[in-house]
């Protein structure tokens, strides 16, 4: 039964009706969501939902400042590590933003639920990854983990690696200022 309904969960994860759905209506949903935790948000819990936020921040932005996105493998900065960090920074944002509730059960439902997404994701990208770059990126994946750091092979030249340009080009300052202003606005209401 339980595998049954895992089995369940991946193919709604890999809807592309649903995908495509929420890829559409993306902002929409933000919007409500946004106004709903508004409503529950919880004072104590606005500094530790803020830096969980801002961590997981600083990995996208680290991220967004090391992608070349479909020119170049992406080995250097946070890639040395994992072979997907933005997901893991992602996943700190959303955490963050849902620690502001202080509700366990929120928090329990957002990680099962982002886990299929980041899975489902993940293994749909390695497939577009895979014949892009080919034996170059099987050689980077039997050295870099999917989702577990590994520290192993580390080069501190490749390791401090960021480009401003980069960044830019993958939107990475939006991002910030998107994170910025959400929690202006939760702040706003929790203590104005």
């Amino acid at each position: 039964m339980f595998n049954n309904a895992v089995g369940r969960a991946h193919e709604i994860f890999n809807n592309k009706m649903m995908r495509s759905f929420l890829l559409k209506f993306r902002y929409p949903i933000f919007l409500i969501t946004a106004i709903l935790l508004i409503t529950q948000i919880n004072p104590s819990w606005f500094l530790p939902g803020f830096i969980v936020c801002l961590f997981g921040e600083s990995i996208q932005l680290w991220c967004f400042a090391s992608l070349d996105k479909n020119r170049t493998l992406a080995v250097k900065g946070p890639y040395m590590f994992i072979r997907n960090p933005m997901y893991i920074g992602r996943f700190f944002v959303l955490l963050g933003c849902l620690l502001l509730a202080g509700n366990v059960w929120l928090i329990a439902v957002f990680v099962v639920l982002y886990y299929f997404y980041m899975v489902n994701r993940v293994q749909r990208e390695e497939k577009k990854l895979q014949p892009l770059f080919g034996e170059v990126y099987e050689n980077y994946c039997r050295k870099v983990n999917r989702f577990a750091p590994s520290f192993k092979g580390v080069d501190r030249e490749s390791l401090w690696f960021f480009k401003w340009s980069l960044l830019l080009e993958n939107n990475g300052h939006w991002n910030l200022i998107a994170v910025l202003i959400s929690f202006s606005v939760f702040y706003f209401f929790t203590f104005i």
